[in-house]
């Protein structure tokens, strides 16, 4: 028998040993915290371990403190709540050329209030210089905003008003021929360029596709340093606000073009951007503007498609089973039939891709629930995750269908405050059967938030004010905590990432917010004010607000 070298046989293990602690020890520690962990398994801990851009361990403080080693960053919270990182499931990045940006003081100016901002940015601006600004109903509905009263008051200067739904514009003559749009401009399909009656000339309104192409046009003029330096800057708003994720619908920079520079400029957050899709005179348009990488960058990825089937209350252009309250010549319209919404379906299958679909009223809710039936029902459609964006005309009788259909709505908490706007359309007793929210959930439907920002608001913490108070309907209200899981786990199911994030436990990745109050505590009114303290993506500081001691050392 040879004798036994125990040097040589032991030290390979040893070395193994080591390198194995040496593995488990945390790059970071997170104590003495509040942490809301959107797990339903164990909803809330004190602590957290981060190791390279994972979490490796969560628990009470003592036994997390346990794991660190000597060069461990180790940050008291010294009570604070955290949250894992906000996923903001339904944005529309934009940017542009330098404008000036009106402000009426409200989100609904009537005429006269657009009247004296517009003749007060003329007298302040150099010739030629952009003017661009929001309204509501009252000027949908006003006889004397024509484009030729925007000529009179802006006769050098190109205007642009844009409806806070974007889904309408008010434009003067310039503005028309700065941007290329001709006088004999065709109507896009599902998209109107308004004429008058008599003569046939653009009267300066603009719907749906029609504005949805304008607009996109207006963002075009915008260079590659431009548009890059406005989604940094709000991308880092965004970061400051504890989003570490935003899903872009991509309407006003076109998907290519939006993944390509986010991918050279090194966004702080994560981005998907997501296909829009547009039309022609002849139809709807597929092939166009169509990122060719999936991931481009580690925190970019370009993937789904969005389509829009029908238009807003705030223009009366969501397609209702009845008519409108205010006005019973009108039931809205379908930007697609069913049979159009089945072919959009099956190209979906076919380029496997997530489909998203904006769907409000009720007539556009049944018909593209029938639609999936047509296209292969719960057999086809259970496991993709389809999305229905917004989903104001889900009633009743739709609620189960959806479940069964696997569908996951995504909801924008702030249309809960225009009640007031859109009850002269609809009338009390059918909002009452419209805009479902908590009855969703009851159902098991899987329900994500975004902010449909920007224009307007885009703070998830207003989100979940109104998705807590919900003045739409308030017995549709759900919970605080539901509302976080809403805006992190289901939001990140909504795009296929649950195994990576949305949830602070063991394997996923370290995306997380420590806030600057109690959002679990806190009154209504003071939820706004909620900001993020400490943000981090992957394990890295994006955002420090400089509160808390020893953060960055």
């Amino acid at each position: 028998m040879q004798p036994v070298n125990l040097s040589r046989a032991v030290l390979p293990f040893l070395v193994t040993l080591v390198a194995s602690a040496q593995q488990t020890v945390p790059d970071m520690v997170l104590l003495n915290a509040k942490v809301f962990t959107s797990d339903t398994a164990r909803p809330y801990v004190e602590a957290l371990a981060i190791r390279g851009e994972r979490i490796a361990a969560v628990g009470q403080t003592k036994e997390v403190a346990a794991l660190a080693g000597k060069a461990t960053k180790r940050i008291d919270l010294g009570g604070r709540t955290v949250i894992p990182g906000i996923n903001d499931a339904h944005v529309h990045l934009s940017a542009a050329p330098y404008s000036y940006e009106l402000h009426f003081g409200d989100l609904d100016p009537d005429w006269q209030q657009v009247k004296a901002a517009i003749s007060a940015a003329v007298l302040k601006t150099p010739k030629q210089t952009w003017i661009t600004g929001s309204f509501g109903t009252k000027i949908l509905g006003e006889v004397r905003a024509t484009r030729t009263a925007l000529d009179e008051l802006a006769p050098d200067h190109p205007v642009l008003l844009q409806d806070w739904t974007l889904h309408a514009s008010f434009l003067n003559t310039l503005r028309f021929r700065r941007m290329g749009i001709r006088e004999d401009e065709p109507n896009p399909y599902s998209g109107t360029y308004v004429r008058n009656s008599t003569n046939g000339t653009l009267t300066g309104m603009v719907f749906e596709f029609a504005n949805f192409q304008l607009t996109r046009r207006f963002t075009q003029l915008a260079n590659d340093a431009e548009v890059t330096k406005q989604l940094n800057r709000f991308l880092e708003q965004q970061a400051r606000l504890g989003i570490t994720t935003v899903q872009d619908m991509a309407n006003l920079i076109p998907q290519d073009r939006c993944a390509a520079l986010l991918a050279r400029s090194n966004p702080p957050i994560r981005v998907r951007v997501i296909w829009f899709g547009l039309t022609d005179e002849h139809g709807r348009v597929n092939s166009k503007d169509r990122a060719t990488q999936t991931h481009p960058a580690p925190l970019v990825t370009a993937s789904g498609v969005k389509w829009i089937l029908d238009g807003t209350p705030i223009e009366r252009s969501a397609a209702m089973m009845e008519p409108y309250a205010d006005a019973p010549y009108s039931r809205g319209k379908l930007d697609f039939s069913e049979k159009e919404m089945e072919q959009i379906l099956r190209d979906s299958l076919a380029r496997n891709d997530q489909l998203m679909c904006h769907v409000v009223g009720d007539r556009t809710a049944r018909d593209f629930v029938t639609a999936l039936d047509a296209t292969g029902g719960k057999q086809v459609w259970s496991k993709r995750r389809l999305r229905i964006e917004h989903g104001d005309g889900i009633t009743p009788d739709l609620i189960g269908r959806c479940k069964e259909l696997g569908v996951v709505v995504v909801q924008n908490p702030i249309h809960f405050s225009t009640r007031d706007v859109v009850l002269p359309h609809f009338g009390a007793a059918r909002i009452d059967r419209l805009f479902p929210f908590r009855s969703l959930l009851d159902a098991g439907i899987p329900l994500a938030l975004g902010s449909d920002g920007p224009p307007g608001p885009t703070s998830p913490f207003v989100n979940i004010l109104f998705a807590t108070t919900d003045p739409m309907r308030p017995q549709e209200a759900i919970t605080r905590e539901q509302a976080v899981i809403a805006y992190t786990r289901t939001a990140a199911y909504a795009e296929f990432t649950q195994k990576d994030k949305g949830t602070l436990e063991p394997g996923k990745l370290a995306d997380l917010a420590v806030l600057s109050q109690d959002i679990f505590k806190v009154s209504a009114a003071d939820l706004p004010k909620t900001e993020s303290v400490l943000t981090l993506v992957g394990g890295k500081v994006v955002y420090d607000a400089g509160v808390i001691a020893h953060a960055d050392q």
